[in-house]
């Protein structure tokens, strides 16, 4: 029998840190945060709880405790789950009713594709994580509104422990320093061997990226709160969770939208090209304007549109797919970026996992072609991403979904943080603008780490 929701007005606050503070420690915590108030172009904030099921896939495609869904692939496993929630959902702009909620990493791209098998975990992560959740606090900036979903039942568990005390956030601090994974000169060394794949004709473009990493004791709440103030972004999320070997946790902090879809239509938002914010608002302003007027990170773009625009072509509506924004100029907080928007309607018959499963991992952080690209980058990148360059985000039991690109994000494992820097290489990049580009990236994020206490080994 399903639960028939309910909608409740609740307080509503300009960010949704105090909100999450009094949920955090429950099981399946989740945020999905528009960085507000300080991201002028996030609307929504979700936070939920005390899922019904977890589902974890590892990185073999095995869906762990669900053995009536061996055999399925990922998502198809996770359409399943979804359709095991029944609510009775009323009319609402709100974005989510009740559905999934949790991460996609990049690692499934190779349950999708013949990468190939040259690298291994860094990480101990796994391939995915989503939550079946029945109820979310939900916050609308646009309108200044705080709304509960939840069945009746389910609304009083929760407005419980909203009023719990807010627990202050505990000490953090990074133990040592970051170090990369590759040392300048390694970088340029692969950076070459990039070149001389695309000057062969393998591909037009390769995302390479590097890793770093630092030991850490203490809150993982405090740290993303601090890296939310120095870095604010629409498509940001926390999560975090205990296993038999620790904690292990996202602090995401990305301004790109991989997918949404909302009532068919379909819109991806990808990010290619980049500059750092000037010290001085002339520097600034120059800076901004050599970006907008650089063929080369046009060029870098483009060739991403296209390589969407076949993904969507996929599982969109024959002739509905547009590009309503070609290399549009948007400015965070800390970088500038080209950004391009591409829309197109889902085909009839076709569910939004679907759609997420023919376009993973986004073409932005790949290369073109996308197959040969991820190939290329698994003989050059030490290690596997993990949920760098995957998607965090929710499906909703109406067929809604939105999804980021999981990019400026931290993952937690095993007392210590890993943090990757990319970028796309062409055949006129130069090897040490790239390795700059990819410090640029991630650089305040590794700073506003450091800031929170000592870096001395203990």
């Amino acid at each position: 029998m399903s639960a028939r929701l309910q909608i409740t007005p609740c307080p509503y606050h300009e960010h949704p840190l105090e909100h999450f503070a009094r949920l955090r420690r429950r099981p399946g915590a989740v945020l999905l945060d528009s960085g507000r108030p300080a991201a002028p172009t996030g609307r929504f904030d979700i936070l939920s709880s005390d899922p019904l099921m977890t589902m974890v896939i590892d990185d073999q495609g095995h869906v762990a405790g669900a053995t009536e869904l061996s055999g399925l692939s990922p998502f198809t496993a996770q359409q399943a789950l979804l359709e095991r929630l029944e609510v009775e959902a009323p009319e609402s702009h709100l974005p989510f009713l009740g559905g999934l909620i949790g991460y996609w990493s990049y690692d499934l791209g190779r349950l999708l594709e013949p990468v190939g098998d040259l690298t291994s975990p860094a990480v101990a992560l796994p391939a995915s994580r989503v939550g079946l959740y029945d109820w979310a606090l939900i916050q609308d900036h646009e309108r200044r509104e705080s709304w509960l979903v939840a069945s009746d039942e389910r609304r009083r568990q929760v407005l419980g422990w909203l009023a719990q005390p807010t627990a202050a956030p505990g000490a953090f601090r990074l133990t040592a320093p970051f170090a990369g994974e590759l040392s300048r000169a390694v970088y340029l060394e692969r950076f070459a061997a990039v070149q001389h794949y695309i000057r062969a004709g393998d591909c037009y473009q390769i995302n390479l990226a590097q890793r770093f990493s630092a030991p850490y004791a203490g809150d993982l709440w405090s740290a993303y709160c601090r890296l939310r103030e120095a870095t604010p972004t629409p498509y940001s999320g926390f999560m975090a969770w205990s296993t038999a070997q620790g904690e292990q946790a996202i602090l995401s902090l990305s301004p790109e939208r991989f997918l949404e879809c909302r009532a068919g239509h379909v819109e991806t938002r990808p990010i290619k090209g980049t500059r750092p914010r000037g010290a001085t608002p002339a520097d600034d302003r120059r800076l901004a304007d050599e970006l907008a007027a650089s063929l080369k990170d046009r060029a870098e773009n483009v060739m991403i549109v296209d390589l969407l625009r076949n993904d969507l072509g996929r599982v969109c509506r024959p002739g509905s797919v547009r590009v309503p924004q070609l290399c549009g100029l948007e400015s965070y907080a800390n970088v500038h970026h080209l950004v391009s928007v591409v829309t197109g309607e889902l085909a009839p018959g076709r569910t939004p996992l679907e759609l997420l499963a023919a376009a993973f991992p986004g073409g932005s952080i790949t290369g073109a072609p996308k197959v040969r690209a991820m190939q290329i980058i698994e003989e050059l990148e030490p290690s596997r991403r993990s949920v760098y360059c995957g998607s965090l985000g929710y499906v909703d039991v109406r067929g809604r979904m939105d999804t980021s690109i999981a990019i400026r994000t931290v993952v937690a494992d095993a007392g210590h943080l890993h943090l990757w820097g990319g970028g796309g290489l062409v055949a006129d990049s130069e090897g040490e603008a790239e390795y700059q580009e990819t410090l640029d990236k991630i650089g305040h994020l590794m700073a506003s780490l450091a800031s929170l206490g000592s870096t001395e080994s203990e």
